[in-house]
């Protein structure tokens, strides 16, 4: 990982906020001209920090109304399986973010989809059929404060 000035992170922070915002207008707020500018920001890219571009989607309007939090818990504790289950959860599009976590369970999956009836067939066909699963736990997002949101970086020192 590179080590991150000042600049670097007032760089990420305006991408942050703005992904499309060009290397013109994000040189004019970090204080830098173009050429160095973008020359950290091809950087930044290449060290992998700064990993891609996306559209943020607003999921209701896109009419996947319903965000689940399911709890994933598997029988046997090994590296295989824990590697398995990872790629098995990889390959489900309905599930936007995963997380291998400690507690009552092993995974923490979140699943969107467009209501309660395309829920169930995920769960029935996609994420119950996993292997080595014993239990799984579903948690209704019942109103979505924020998501997406930007990261705080670290400041330099």
């Amino acid at each position: 990982m590179p080590k991150l000035d000042k600049f670097d992170i007032a760089i990420l922070n305006c991408l942050q906020e703005d992904a499309r915002a060009t290397n013109v207008e994000i040189a004019e707020r970090v204080n830098l001209s173009p050429s160095p500018c973008l020359r950290r920001i091809r950087n930044l890219e290449r060290s992998g920090l700064l990993r891609g571009y996306r559209a943020d989607i607003d999921r209701k309007e896109a009419g996947l109304g319903l965000t689940v939090f399911v709890e994933l818990k598997v029988g046997h504790h090994s590296k295989e399986n824990s590697e398995m289950q990872q790629a098995a959860l990889l390959a489900i599009p309905e599930v936007v973010a995963c997380h291998l976590i400690s507690g009552s369970a092993d995974f923490l999956a979140e699943v969107v989809v467009e209501d309660l009836a395309a829920y169930e067939k995920v769960m029935s066909e996609k994420l119950l059929v996993l292997p080595g699963v014993v239990d799984l736990r579903s948690n209704f997002a019942i109103r979505t404060i924020k998501t997406n949101g930007a990261l705080k970086l670290p400041q330099p020192e």
